[in-house]
C-alpha cells in the first residue's frame, strides 16, 4: 500500500522563488503538511497541499502526498486524474509511478499498473514497496515465476522482510519445491511466530511432504488459536486437522473478516430482473484440466438452454485442453477474466444482469472471493470447490445433500443450506474409461496378493490414518498400498514411517503419472479396495474410484470434508461401506481383505447399480441442481424469501 510520505522531500529539487507578486509559500508548509498526514490528520493536510501546489504545481512530494490522501477518498477518480498529470510532471519521481500503478490496479487496469509500478523500479530498484505491490499483482496475474523473482529481490535488500518470506513461500508450494517452502516459514516463524495464518502454511506444507514433524503438537495449538478466533491458519489447512465443522466455521468467519470483507457500496441494490431466461454466472479458476473441471464439464453441457442462460467468469489460465474446448463449447457467454480486476468483473456481472453467481473455488488456489464481496448477483452460491461455509453473509446459500451437512449440522454454515435429493458431487461424465487395462507389471504392482489404493493428495493423508493403513496392512499378508504421492519427499517419509511401524517399505508402491485420466482411470481396475483418508477425504478422487467400479471404504466424521465418501457410497449403493470410527474402518478393511466373497459381492454390487444409481445419473443431477436454481431465483423475485428453500 502507499504510504503516507516521510522523507520523500530530502533530495527533492525545490521551484525557483515565487514571483514577487504572489504570495510566499515555501517548503516549511510542506513539511508542516507531511506532518499532519503522518498523525492522521488528513482534512488540513490536504488543504495545505492543494495550497502548495497552487505556487508550485509540479513538487513531486506534494504530488505524491495528495495522491495519498486522494486514494483513500472514495472518490477515487480524483486520485487518478491527479496522477495522471504528476507522473508527466515529475516523470523521475518513483513514489510518484507507485501510487499511479496503485490507482491503476484498483481501478482493475492490472498490465498498465504493473507498467507503472516497473517505471518506478526502473528509477529506483531497490523500492521494496514497490516490489512487494508488483509481486502481488504479478501472483494475481498467474506470472509466478516472475512473482518470485520480485519477493527474492527484496531478500536480497532485506533478508528478514516478513511479507516478502511469506509470499517466497506460498510460490514455491506452487512450483512443488517443498522443502524451500518449508523452510521459508520456518524462517518466517522464527522472526514472528504470530506472522498471520503462519503456524497453519507451514504445517498445510509439511503435510504436502508426509512430514508429520510435531503433527500433533502443530494442529493442538493451530485449532487452540483459531477457537480464540486468532489468525493462526487459513481454512483450507485446518480440515485436514479437524473433524470439527465448528472449528472450520470459526475459521471461515476469521479469515473472511480479514480477507474478504463486504463492500461498502455493493454492486446489486435489490433490483428486480426481468429476463426471459435465468442467468447464472460460475465464477471458477479451475475450467481447464482440474478436478472441479472434470466433475462439472458434464452439468454444464446438460444445462436446458430454453430456462437457463450461462455465463462463464474463467480466472485460471486456458491450458488448451480438450476439457477447456468442451466448456467453451457450452457456454453462451465465456469471459476469460484473468487480467481483470475483481471490482471489474463483479461489475461486469452486474451489467449482465446476473440473476444467479456460483462461486466453484471458494478458499482454493487462485479463488478470488472479493468478486463475490462486491454483491455483484441477487443470489449468491458457494458450491463444489470449497467444502465447508465461507463465513461471512454475502454468500445467501450452499449446496449439499444431507450426508455432508445432516440437517442437525446447519448451524455451522453461515450459507442457507439447500439440498439435492441424492448427492452434491456429480461423477465425471463425458470421460469414458480406456478400455485396455494396464497389467499389474505395467503398474508396478506385484502379481499376487491384495492391492488397496488410496490415490488421494498427500496433505490428506494424516498420521493416525497412515498408521490404521499399516495395522490393515500387517494383518493383511501380501498385500500392498498403492499411493500417487506427487514427490520425492513424500515418498521417503512414508516408506520410513511403515518402516518405523513395521511394515517393509516395498509394500508401498507408489503409480506415476499418466496423460489421459481415461488410462489413469482404467488403473484402478487393478486395486482391490480403495482406502478413504480422514479427516479430509477422498472426494473427486473417490467419485473417479467409484466410477471405475472400485469400493471405498470410508470413515465418515463430522465436518463436510469427512462426510463426502460417504454421500458418494449411499448413491452408489454401498452404505455399509461407511465406518463411524477409526476402530470399525480398520476392522471392516481386515474383515474385507480377509473375505474375499464380501470384497466381491461389493464389486458386483457396484457393477450392478452401475446404469441406475444416482451418482451416475448426469442427466438427473442436472434437472435437480437446476431446480435449485429456479427456486433460487423465484425467492430473489420475491424479495430474497429464502427459507423457501430449507430442508
Amino acid at each position: 500500500m502507499v504510504q503516507a510520505a516521510q522523507a520523500v522531500v530530502t533530495g527533492v529539487e525545490q521551484e525557483p522563488p515565487a514571483a514577487p507578486a504572489r504570495p510566499v509559500v515555501d517548503r516549511a508548509l510542506l513539511i508542516q503538511g507531511i506532518e499532519l498526514q503522518n498523525q492522521g490528520q488528513l482534512d488540513p493536510a490536504q488543504r495545505i497541499f492543494e495550497l502548495y501546489l497552487d505556487h508550485h504545481p509540479a513538487d513531486p512530494a506534494a504530488l505524491y502526498s495528495l495522491a495519498v490522501i486522494l486514494l483513500k477518498r472514495p472518490e477515487s477518480g480524483k486520485a487518478r486524474a491527479l496522477l495522471d498529470r504528476a507522473v508527466q510532471l515529475a516523470p523521475h519521481f518513483a513514489p510518484l509511478w507507485f501510487a499511479h500503478g496503485t490507482a491503476l490496479q484498483g481501478a482493475g487496469e492490472r498490465e498498465a499498473a504493473l507498467q507503472s509500478l516497473d517505471r518506478a523500479l526502473a528509477i529506483q530498484p531497490d523500492y521494496t514497496e514497490v516490489l512487494i505491490n508488483s509481486g502481488v499483482l504479478l501472483r494475481e496475474l498467474l506470472r509466478h515465476a516472475e512473482a518470485l523473482q520480485r519477493f527474492q529481490r527484496v531478500l536480497e535488500i532485506k533478508p528478514q522482510h516478513e511479507t516478502a518470506l511469506a509470499n517466497c513461500a506460498v510460490l514455491l508450494t506452487d512450483f512443488k519445491r517443498s522443502e524451500e517452502a518449508t523452510a521459508m516459514f520456518e524462517r518466517l516463524l522464527a522472526i514472528n511466530p504470530d506472522y498471520d495464518y503462519g503456524l497453519g502454511m507451514l504445517c498445510y506444507e509439511r503435510l504436502h511432504r508426509c512430514d508429520w514433524t510435531d503433527f500433533d503438537a502443530s494442529a493442538d495449538a493451530i485449532l487452540a488459536g483459531v477457537r480464540e478466533g486468532r489468525r493462526s491458519s487459513k481454512s483450507l489447512a485446518v480440515m485436514a486437522l479437524s473433524d470439527s465443522a465448528a472449528d472450520h466455521q470459526t475459521c471461515a468467519r476469521t479469515f473472511s473478516a480479514h480477507r474478504y470483507p463486504p463492500s461498502a457500496q455493493p454492486l446489486w441494490r435489490g433490483e428486480r430482473y426481468r429476463h426471459d431466461r435465468i442467468r447464472i454466472a460460475y465464477v471458477s479458476p479451475d475450467l481447464r484440466e482440474h478436478p472441479v473441471g472434470h466433475l462439472m464439464a458434464g452439468i454444464f453441457e446438460r444445462h436446458d438452454k430454453n430456462r437457463f442462460e450461462t455465463i462463464a467468469i474463467s480466472l485460471g489460465i486456458d491450458d488448451g485442453s480438450r476439457l477447456r474446448s468442451r466448456m467453451l463449447a457450452s457456454f453462451d457467454h465465456f469471459i476469460d477474466a484473468r487480467l481483470m480486476g475483481s471490482r471489474q468483473i463483479a461489475s461486469r456481472m452486474r451489467e449482465m444482469e446476473v440473476d444467479i453467481a456460483i462461486d466453484l473455488a471458494g478458499y482454493t488456489a487462485d479463488s478470488r472471493s472479493e468478486i463475490f464481496a462486491e454483491r455483484p448477483a441477487p443470489a449468491q452460491v458457494n458450491y463444489l470447490g470449497y467444502p465447508g461455509t465461507l463465513g461471512n453473509g454475502y454468500m445467501d446459500y450452499i449446496v449439499a445433500d444431507r450426508h455432508v451437512i445432516p440437517p442437525e449440522h446447519q448451524g455451522f454454515y453461515d450459507e442457507r443450506v439447500v439440498y439435492l435429493p441424492d448427492n452434491y458431487l456429480p461423477a465425471a461424465s463425458g470421460v469414458q474409461i480406456a478400455e485396455r487395462t494396464p497389467s499389474r507389471t505395467e503398474c508396478g504392482l506385484p502379481e499376487s496378493g491384495l492391492v488397496f489404493c488410496s490415490f488421494n493428495h498427500d496433505y490428506k493423508i494424516s498420521p493416525h490414518i497412515f498408521a490404521a493403513w499399516m495395522r490393515i496392512l500387517a494383518a493383511t499378508p501380501g498385500s500392498v498400498l498403492w499411493l500417487m504421492s506427487r514427490g520425492a519427499a513424500s515418498q521417503r517419509n512414508l516408506r520410513a514411517a511403515a518402516q518405523a511401524q513395521g511394515v517393509a517399505p516395498e509394500r508401498l508402491v507408489f503409480a506415476q503419472r499418466v496423460p489421459r485420466v481415461e488410462d489413469h482411470l482404467a488403473r484402478y481396475r487393478q486395486a482391490d479396495l480403495f482406502l478413504d483418508t480422514h479427516p479430509y477425504n477422498a472426494h473427486t478422487t473417490a467419485a473417479d474410484a467409484l466410477l471405475a467400479g472400485l469400493p471405498v471404504l470410508t470413515y465418515s466424521g463430522n465436518a463436510f470434508p469427512a462426510r463426502v465418501a460417504g454421500s458418494l457410497l449411499h448413491a452408489a449403493g454401498l452404505p455399509d461401506l461407511v465406518t463411524h470410527s477409526l476402530s470399525d474402518y480398520e476392522a471392516l478393511a481386515v474383515r474385507l481383505a480377509q473375505q474375499p466373497a464380501l470384497l466381491a459381492d461389493c464389486k458386483a454390487r457396484l457393477a450392478a447399480q452401475r446404469e441406475r444409481c444416482a451418482l451416475l445419473d448426469a442427466d438427473g443431477f442436472t434437472r435437480n441442481l437446476e431446480a435449485i436454481y429456479i427456486a433460487m431465483w423465484r425467492n430473489s423475485q420475491l424479495g430474497g424469501v429464502r427459507d423457501a428453500l430449507g430442508a
